[in-house]
Order: C-alpha cells, then structure tokens, then sequence
C-alpha cells in the first residue's frame, strides 16, 4: 500500500489530549486518524452524527433579556 503525508493545524491543547486519549487505547494519531478516515469512506460521510447547538430555554431567556 501506497501512503502520503497529511498535514493539518489543530489547536496544540486539543492534540495532547487526543493523544493522551489514544495512548490510552493503545494507537498512535496516526491509526486513529485512518481509522476516522476508513469509517468515513465506508460510511460515506462523517462517521457521527452533526448537530447544531440548539440553545436550551434558559439560555434562551437570557439571551432574550439581554437584548433588552
């Protein structure tokens, strides 16, 4: 199998603790990043599911008196 190289930028707090994480699970970000990858292609789309934050009623009441 042919590999390449991706480079992305993440925040430097969010990768330690991502790798913590999979240290933990015994994989390196590498594996976890093809895994991420793998069930994206055979699940044809992000491998959980998307959700707009939807405010709750209290924030919702205070977003309201704020704006008055």
């Amino acid at each position: 199998m042919m590999t390449t190289n991706l480079n992305i930028r993440i925040d430097k707090d969010i990768k330690e603790q991502a790798e913590g994480i999979f240290n933990e699970l015994g994989m390196n970000m590498t594996t976890a990043v093809n895994i991420f990858l793998r069930t994206a292609i055979r699940e044809h789309g992000i491998p959980f599911e998307l959700k707009l934050d939807v405010p709750n009623e209290t924030t919702v009441a205070a977003i309201e008196e704020g704006k008055k």
